[in-house]
């Protein structure tokens, strides 16, 4: 899904993705016809910080100089065509000034406290019929009590991490503000495509500080070196249950129910049965999370559900890994 939004706009040999080692047959089987030269491999996960700066090695060693828009596959999108304008205004944003970032934000539905928002400041006069604005500011997972309030506030916006930059642009940052991993990045891209490249990578990778691109660098930009496009593509992460459901709803107080379930008197839920010879029923419930698999069940508030990775860790703490 992630690689046809962007196919038919730039070709598949534009396309680049990063994963883990253990997922690059994955990849191929999903997409055969992409060359393996266009799939970065880490050997191991480190974060978003030390991947994206190490995508950018590898594409600067390629030669690659074009703007480049950083994309996840993990996100759900309505409105392909709006996202892909959004793109097309990004690319033609950087190649008039390569020194910036712009940010494609999403109008948010509700307070989901489990993303990232953008604080945008006065709106930029332009042609474009997609609106413009001053970067203000990021804030990554506001406390649920402080989401709602910019939530209302009308000047903040979703952000999905969807940025279109320039390569020399974001190295020239990292060597400013994570010098350290940064002379690690170079001392890789020295042995790029040689017969030492997967020795030297293993061990240089596993070095790298474990950070959030967020932290890494945006927040440590200036906010003249950013521009936010304000893109209505009906874009959704499901990673919480509850995104998961916002992305499922036919409208904000549905309930979303998969499998032998039966409700009665609910609103805004997610209820999802695995079993097929267990009927899982719920009353009177408003913005839960109910899941029930083989061998365990979960409950939780759809203003908690950030805290299920919480959860997950402290099950493991105590000796709970064959549930997890």
């Amino acid at each position: 899904m992630a690689i046809e939004r962007v196919r038919d706009i730039y070709g598949l040999y534009n396309i680049y993705i990063q994963t883990l080692e253990k997922y690059v047959s994955t990849v191929k089987n999903q997409i055969p016809e992409l060359p393996l030269s266009n799939i970065f491999a880490e050997p191991e996960k480190r974060d978003v910080g030390p991947a994206i700066g190490y995508a950018f090695m590898k594409l600067k060693k390629q030669g690659i100089n074009e703007p480049v828009a950083i994309l996840w596959s993990d996100h759900l999108m309505e409105n392909v065509k709006s996202f892909q304008r959004g793109l097309k205004l990004g690319e033609k944003l950087v190649l008039e000034n390569p020194g910036r970032f712009i940010c494609i934000a999403e109008k948010p539905r509700y307070a989901e406290n489990n993303l990232g928002w953008i604080h945008i400041g006065k709106k930029i006069k332009t042609k474009s019929t997609i609106p413009m604005f001053t970067f203000k500011g990021w804030w990554y997972r506001p406390p649920l009590a402080e989401c709602r309030k910019i939530f209302k506030s009308g000047k903040w916006l979703w952000n999905p991490g969807y940025w279109v930059t320039s390569i020399d642009f974001v190295l020239s940052l990292y060597k400013q503000f994570q010098p350290q991993m940064y002379k690690t990045l170079v001392k890789m891209s020295k042995v790029f495509d040689t017969d030492k490249e997967s020795a030297v990578v293993a061990k240089l990778y596993s070095t790298l500080k474990s950070i959030d691109f967020d932290k890494a660098i945006l927040e440590k930009i200036k906010p003249s070196s950013a521009i936010v496009l304000k893109i209505n593509m009906g874009w959704s992460d499901p990673g919480t249950l509850y995104a998961l459901k916002e992305a499922m709803q036919t409208s904000p107080k549905a309930n979303v129910v998969k499998g032998k379930t039966f409700t009665l008197q609910c609103r805004d839920c997610l209820v999802y049965n695995q079993e097929k010879n267990k009927l899982l029923t719920a009353v009177g419930l408003d913005g839960f999370i109910v899941v029930n698999t083989k061998d365990a069940a979960l409950v939780v508030h759809k203003d908690k559900s950030i805290k299920i990775k919480d959860l997950v860790k402290e099950m493991g703490k105590n000796h709970l890994e064959e549930y997890l």
